[in-house]
This record gives structure tokens, C-alpha cells and sequence, in this order.
């Protein structure tokens, strides 16, 4: 997948848009700062300015998580990543940004929604369901 495609996209050319992958333990102290969330977790996004954004990845969250939902791990790493760009754009958990995240999804990893999305929705080691609203994802 190519990430500067999909970010053109969704943010736009002229968006700053840094990514970086961190330890389990380095997402664990990120999460528990910003998100008061004591775990690690799978990726984290932060608004720097109007045009400007940052997602932070946890591959070995990732890899776990993408196994519990029979996806590879490149599948869920492009879901994250769309998710994580859809919260830069401003977007909350809600059933507009699932169909975003389906329809970028779609556009750019056709494999991705041949599973049942509806695990990932009801997941309830992700404190109760990945729809449930939070400040950052």
C-alpha cells in the first residue's frame, strides 16, 4: 500500500503527515500521557496543527491484534492507518467514519472487508468496542 497516496487523499497534498513505529513499551507511556490509558495500544494520533499530523504505530500490537481478526498483518496495519488519517481529518468514532474507513478500505486494499467487520466493532478487549468515542485513537 502506498501511504503517501492514501494520505493525499484523505488529508490532502499539502498535510504534513509524519509516521513512526514505537515499542510496546514506548505506546504503553504515550497512551498513559495523552490518554491516561495504562496499555499499550495499537496506533495513536495526534493533531499537530491545522495542517499538520502524526500517527504513532505499534507493530507488535498490531501483528497480535491482526491475528485476533484473522487479517495479515499488512491488512490491519492499512485499516490503522486509515483510521488514524480519518481522526487527523477530524473524525470521530461514529458509523460516518466506519463507512470512510470501508470505503478508503475498499479503495485501497480490496482483501481487507472480506471478513466480518463486525468483530472489530465488538471487540471488548478494546475497552467495550472500537465505536465508543475517545479523545485520541
Amino acid at each position: 500500500m502506498c501511504f503517501e497516496k492514501l494520505k493525499n487523499d484523505i488529508l490532502g497534498k499539502q498535510y504534513s503527515l509524519s509516521m513512526t513505529c514505537v515499542s510496546e513499551k514506548q505506546s504503553r507511556e504515550i497512551n498513559k500521557k495523552y490518554r491516561k490509558k495504562d496499555k499499550a495500544t495499537n496506533v495513536l494520533s495526534f493533531s499537530l496543527r491545522k495542517d499538520e499530523g502524526e500517527i504513532i504505530l505499534c507493530p507488535a500490537v498490531i501483528k497480535r491484534e491482526a491475528k485476533s481478526f484473522s487479517k495479515t498483518f499488512n491488512q490491519f496495519l492499512s485499516f490503522l492507518v486509515i483510521h488514524g488519517m480519518l481522526h487527523l481529518k477530524g473524525m470521530k468514532h461514529s458509523s460516518t467514519m466506519e463507512r470512510a474507513e470501508k470505503f478508503y478500505s475498499k479503495k485501497y486494499d480490496k482483501k481487507y472487508f472480506s471478513g466480518n467487520r463486525r468483530r472489530l466493532l465488538n471487540d471488548k478487549s478494546r475497552g467495550g468496542g472500537i465505536s465508543k468515542r475517545r479523545e485520541k485513537s
